[in-house]
């Protein structure tokens, strides 16, 4: 049994206040208007793009232009290599993306569990955290190879420290009295780390995640600049050596998709751990 869309506005409003029914239509028309813009500053940005190349207000040589962009992405799905770079750094991505958060939350527990720890530790988070991490790469290339585990230890050590520094603040930032209201009760640290400490971190935990996607994606992309011979980092370095602008464009443009991708992942999750908390 099928039910029209007037039908279930109809039972909703029955349902509801006049004002809450209005208020709910004003969210959905401003959802959509959001929507509707953000795909029309897109579309607007390709079109004026593909215009400015076509009439010669900039150099198409240099810019490439979004129909030169499509025809080097269609070129390379042709000769089967789309799918096969965009699963090496998507790969590469998601590995360094988990191992780091993994790695991150493990050292915040130590640092949290153990304050003297912390206060020793503390001065050299903060050096790791300031020193470039494109420095790293020619270190990590000598002792691991010039393969795959060189470009997920670079994505690595973008991510982990900032997952460290976050997800620790937020274990320090959590309510006190309820500590102390556990510690009262006789729980123990672990108790303590399990019932409180963890679950009143989640959101900061989800905040740490939205911010590794991207951190893991860039360290991705140096380390494939430096050693890669298949993903998207190696597609716009070969790009720029031989001047195919085109194949750069692409290559960037399909880096934002994946960009987008997995951040769209990351809030999905997000979204799905406050409905399990509420």
């Amino acid at each position: 049994m099928s039910y029209k869309s007037s039908d279930i506005d109809m039972r909703y409003a029955q349902q509801h206040s006049p004002e809450h029914v209005q208020y709910m239509r004003r969210n959905r028309r401003m959802r959509t208007v959001v929507v509707v813009l953000r795909v029309s500053i897109l579309i607007g940005i390709f079109v004026l793009w593909e215009v400015a190349a076509r009439l010669g207000w900039i150099d198409a040589f240099i810019a490439s232009q979004p129909s030169r962009a499509w025809a080097a992405a269609v070129n390379l799905a042709r000769r089967g290599e789309l799918l096969m770079h965009l699963g090496y750094t998507v790969g590469e991505t998601v590995a360094g993306f988990v191992l780091g958060t993994l790695i991150g939350i493990v050292v915040a527990v130590l640092l949290w569990w153990s304050p003297f720890l912390s206060k020793v530790l503390e001065p050299y988070v903060v050096v790791l955290n300031s020193i470039p991490k494109v420095a790293l790469g020619p270190i990590f290339i000598v002792w691991m190879g010039t393969n795959v585990d060189a470009i997920v230890a670079m994505a690595i050590a973008v991510s982990v420290i900032v997952t460290v520094m976050m997800v620790y603040t937020g274990f320090t930032e959590v309510d006190p009295n309820k500590v102390k209201l556990l510690r009262t009760f006789g729980a123990s640290k672990l108790q303590v780390l399990q019932k409180v400490v963890i679950p009143s971190s989640v959101p900061v935990m989800i905040s740490a995640l939205k911010v590794n996607v991207g951190l893991s994606l860039v360290g991705t992309i140096v380390g494939e600049f430096l050693v890669s011979k298949a993903g998207l980092g190696f597609l716009i370095v070969y790009g720029g050596q031989v001047f195919n602008m085109s194949l750069v464009m692409s290559s960037v443009i399909l880096l934002s998709g994946v960009s987008v991708v997995l951040y769209y992942l990351v809030s999905r999750l997000e979204e799905s751990v406050v409905k399990w908390r509420e």
